[in-house]
């Protein structure tokens, strides 16, 4: 299962409030999250419309507002 730490959490709600990422892009996050998604152990990044969670191995590092560019594989 991908974890998600407070931090980045916390950063992702603040972007929500400030209306630069989508509600309903933060639940297809938890959506997505709670059906144990496969990762590669490198670097790896995910599209959710209004922003990009990249991460490295099961533990997303941080995420991008639509845009800005990812590097990694893309998953599912």
């Amino acid at each position: 299962m991908v974890r998600i730490t407070a931090p980045t959490s916390a950063a992702l709600f603040d972007r929500a409030k400030e209306r630069e990422i989508s509600l309903e892009d933060l639940f297809a996050l938890e959506e997505w999250r709670m059906h144990s998604p496969d990762v590669p152990d490198g670097h790896w990044y995910k599209d959710f419309g209004s922003f990009q969670l990249c991460g490295e191995g099961r533990y997303p590092k941080t995420f991008l507002l639509k845009g800005q560019p990812a590097h990694g594989e893309e998953v599912e």
